[in-house]
C-alpha cells in the first residue's frame, strides 16, 4: 500500500476514533444558555404579568423585561463532544454538573426549590415596591411549617397567625423559639393564634383578623440534645415565619419560571403601574436581581447568558446587580448598556434618568 494512502487511512481511523470517543465518553458537566425574557409590564399567554385589580393604576409603555437562563436537566449526561462545542460557543456556558445540582439534588427537588424561591421573590417584590412608594405593609408572624409527628401536629397549622406565646406578644419569628425554649421539655406552652383560614378570610376582606384562640402544647426535647444533658432544649415542632398583609391585591402570573432573580424587575413593574407617567420613557430595559423586603438587590447566577438573551430580544439597557457587575462588564453584548444597581431606589432613579434622556449620569459597571 502506498505510504500516502496508508497515512490517509490511519488519519481517517484516528478521526473516527476521536469522534466515537467524543460521543461515547460522558463528562460531569451541564450547560446554561439564554432563556426567554418577559416584559413585566405586558402579558404572557394572554394574561397580564402584573394585575392590580382594586387600586388605581396608570398606563405604562416600553419594556421592563425579566430575564431567565435555560439549564440542562439533572439526568442529562453531556458527552465530550457536546462539552467542547459548549466551551467554544458564545451563547452558552458549560459548568460542572454539581454547580446546578449540588449534593446529588434531583431535577424534581431543584424544581421545587426554585418554585419556592420564586414565590418568595414575588412576596418580597410586592413589599419592596410598596415601601418604596411609602405605602404601609403590615407584617405578622405565622406558622411556616409543622414537623410531622411533633407535639404541634394537628394543633397548629401552616398559615396560623401567632399573636403571643405564654401571653407575651410575638413580633418577630425569632420571638417564638426564644419563648418556647424558656421551658423545659415536657412542660406546657400556650400559643395565642388566629387560625389560617380566618386570617386568610380577613385579608381578602381587607380587615384585621379576629377570633384568636389559645392552644396548649406540651414541649418535647430537641433531637440534637442528649438524654440527661443540662441544656436540654424544648421544642414544639414548628418553624415560624413572616407573612405580609397588603393594603390591596397585587397578582403576579408567570408560569414555568423559578428562582428568585426576577424580584427586582417585578418591583419596578409594580411601581410603574402604581405611579403616573412611564417609568421607562418607552425604552426597552431588561434586568435581573434578587430583592429583599427592604429593597436591597442581590446577585444572581448566569448573568452573561441573561445579557445575551436580553440583547437578542432588543434590550438597550440592563439593570445589573452590583455584585455581578465585574463579570457582566467583562463580556457585554454590543449595543447593551449596563447599569449598576444596589437597591430598588437605585434602579428607580436610573430609570428616571433614562426616561429624561440623562443617560450620561447613569451608574455603570466596570471590570475593576
Amino acid at each position: 500500500m502506498p505510504r500516502r494512502t496508508a497515512t490517509m487511512l490511519a488519519s481517517t481511523l484516528v478521526l473516527i476514533a476521536l469522534l466515537c470517543a467524543g460521543v461515547l465518553i460522558t463528562v460531569p458537566y451541564a450547560e446554561m444558555s439564554p432563556g426567554p425574557t418577559v416584559n413585566t409590564l405586558g402579558e404572557t399567554r394572554g394574561e397580564p404579568v402584573l394585575r392590580i385589580p382594586k387600586h388605581k393604576t396608570y398606563r405604562t409603555s416600553g419594556n421592563l423585561n425579566m430575564t431567565t437562563v435555560r439549564v440542562t436537566g439533572a439526568d442529562y449526561r453531556m458527552n465530550l463532544g457536546q462539552a467542547v462545542v459548549g466551551w467554544l460557543a458564545h451563547d452558552s456556558v458549560v459548568v460542572p454538573h454539581d454547580t446546578l445540582y449540588p449534593d446529588g439534588k434531583t431535577e424534581e427537588q431543584s424544581t421545587q426549590e426554585n418554585a419556592e424561591e420564586f414565590s418568595q421573590s414575588q412576596e418580597s417584590a410586592k413589599v419592596a415596591a410598596l415601601r418604596e412608594l411609602k405605602i404601609p405593609v403590615a407584617t405578622q408572624v405565622v406558622v411556616s411549617t409543622v414537623v410531622k409527628d411533633s407535639p404541634s401536629e394537628g394543633k397548629l397549622h401552616a398559615g396560623d397567625v401567632i399573636k403571643a406565646v405564654d401571653g407575651a406578644k410575638v413580633e418577630e419569628p425569632g420571638d417564638v423559639a426564644e419563648l418556647v425554649t424558656k421551658h423545659k421539655p415536657g412542660e406546657d406552652v400556650v400559643f395565642t393564634i388566629i387560625p389560617a383560614r380566618e386570617a386568610a378570610a380577613a385579608e381578602k376582606a381587607g380587615r384585621e383578623p379576629e377570633g384568636s384562640r389559645k392552644i396548649t402544647i406540651t414541649t418535647e426535647k430537641a433531637p440534637d440534645t442528649e438524654q440527661g444533658d443540662d441544656e436540654d432544649r424544648a421544642i414544639v415542632g414548628i418553624r415560624a415565619g413572616t407573612d405580609h398583609r397588603f393594603p390591596f391585591e397585587i397578582d403576579i402570573k408567570l408560569a414555568d419560571v423559578g428562582g428568585p432573580s426576577a424580584g427586582l424587575m417585578f418591583s419596578l413593574g409594580i411601581i410603574d403601574k402604581l405611579t403616573p407617567g412611564s417609568l421607562t420613557g418607552g425604552k426597552f430595559i431588561a434586568g435581573t436581581g434578587t430583592i429583599d423586603d427592604a429593597g436591597k438587590v442581590g446577585p444572581i447566577g448566569g448573568i452573561n447568558m441573561k445579557l445575551v438573551g436580553a440583547r437578542e430580544e432588543g434590550a438597550r439597557y440592563f439593570l445589573t446587580p452590583d455584585e455581578n457587575c465585574a463579570s457582566a462588564a467583562a463580556d457585554t453584548p454590543d449595543g447593551l448598556t449596563l447599569i449598576r444597581v444596589k437597591t430598588l431606589d437605585d434602579a428607580r432613579k436610573s430609570l428616571e434618568k433614562i426616561s429624561a434622556g440623562k443617560t450620561d449620569a447613569l451608574p455603570s459597571c466596570s471590570t475593576g
